[in-house]
């Protein structure tokens, strides 16, 4: 079963895989084993942003759903953690303000910071990069056929692996209510039935 968020050993190595997660689906996690494994992680924490900063055009589903739908996807996997951090605190959602916490939490732990190939070209734009480079080694997950570029000051990681899964994609199937798409936990599929997710007006807003 997936973790509750608690306190992990001085030296474990801790694989930070931070998003919105609308919805979470098999991609997602997918990724986060392909990195685990490669890494030797001994954890890989999934943090749902409140708002991130790059994706302001939309609002995500609610923040406790998407916090649920995690967990319901996750519950079986003894790596992975859910943690709430940047759900609980104030929006937008910064990297290195997740990445300071948890260093502070987790004193002596090796952190990871997993991301795409597309984030890791655009890192130089977020918050502070410097300061979270200082914190973090970054785990790349590249297609085949494209190396990310290394940069200087930053600890790159590259691990190979893609999957076909597209959370824009299943949101917009999700429209129609009779639609079945794929890459989605059984369990997550249910609860979005239930609670009207991604419905255009909502079903049943909350």
């Amino acid at each position: 079963m997936s973790q509750t968020l608690a306190s992990a050993s001085p030296t474990s190595r801790i694989g930070l895989f931070g998003g919105t997660f609308d919805p979470v689906h098999q991609g997602h996690l997918h990724l986060a084993k392909l990195s685990r494994e490669a890494l030797e992680l001994d954890e890989v924490r999934f943090i749902p942003c409140q708002i991130s900063p790059h994706k302001t055009g939309r609002s995500p589903a609610p923040a406790k759903d998407r916090l649920e739908m995690l967990r319901l996807a996750t519950r079986e996997i003894p790596w992975a953690v859910v943690d709430p951090f940047e759900i609980d605190s104030p929006a937008p959602s910064y990297s290195v303000l997740t990445a300071r916490e948890t260093a502070s939490r987790e004193p002596g732990s090796r952190l990871f910071w997993i991301m795409g190939a597309d984030q890791w070209q655009a890192l130089t734009s977020w918050n502070e990069p410097d300061a979270l480079a200082a914190l973090v080694e970054f785990i790349v997950l590249a297609r085949d056929g494209h190396t990310p570029a290394p940069r200087a000051g930053y600890r790159l990681l590259i691990v190979r692996g893609e999957h076909p899964a597209s959370a824009s994609t299943i949101r917009a199937s999700l429209a129609d209510p009779s639609a079945n798409p794929p890459w989605l936990d059984p369990d997550v599929a249910r609860w979005i039935r239930e609670r009207g997710l991604y419905t255009s007006p909502p079903v049943n807003p909350r």
